[in-house]
């Protein structure tokens, strides 16, 4: 089974802690980060992390996972609502994805309620915190397991 997955964090998710507990809880991105290691070593994948505030970072990190990662979990922040590069990276990239963000964004302003990505991700976590990771690591693991060894669905 394939098993290396990519965690893509967009802007302002490196100020985890500083930003409304209400919606992001306590947590910094490193200690995030160190609860995703611990689910995906207990679901035996090898996670890789990306963070950046500039789009076309994490845009040209797109251009490139297909060469470094088997799936992808991404929480673009903001760009999640405008973004149409990503999406277009997203499609280059031609990987299994999970949408993931950590507050509801149906219980949040209307804008945050749009996401020009979904449509190039197999499923969509929100609202449940650091366990949303959890439950996207579970959903790719599933994907991959499913997929034969030239990666098409079963």
């Amino acid at each position: 089974m394939r098993k290396r997955i990519e965690i893509l964090h967009g802007v302002n998710l490196n100020m985890l802690g500083y930003r409304p507990s209400e919606h992001y809880g306590t947590f910094t991105l490193s200690e995030l980060e160190y609860a995703i290691e611990e689910y995906a070593r207990e679901l035996d994948l090898e996670v890789t992390f990306f963070q950046t505030n500039h789009e076309g970072e994490f845009v040209e990190r797109l251009h490139r996972a297909r060469d470094a990662a088997d799936g992808l979990i991404l929480n673009p922040g903001a760009w999640t609502h405008y973004s149409r590069a990503i999406g277009d990276a997203l499609e280059v990239a031609a990987l299994p994805a999970v949408e993931v963000h950590i507050s509801d964004l149906a219980q949040r302003e209307d804008w945050r309620q749009i996401s020009v990505i979904r449509d190039r991700c197999f499923t969509t976590i929100s609202g449940r915190g650091r366990e949303g990771y959890r439950d996207a690591l579970l959903a790719l693991r599933d994907r991959l397991t499913a997929a034969g060894p030239s990666g098409e669905q079963a």
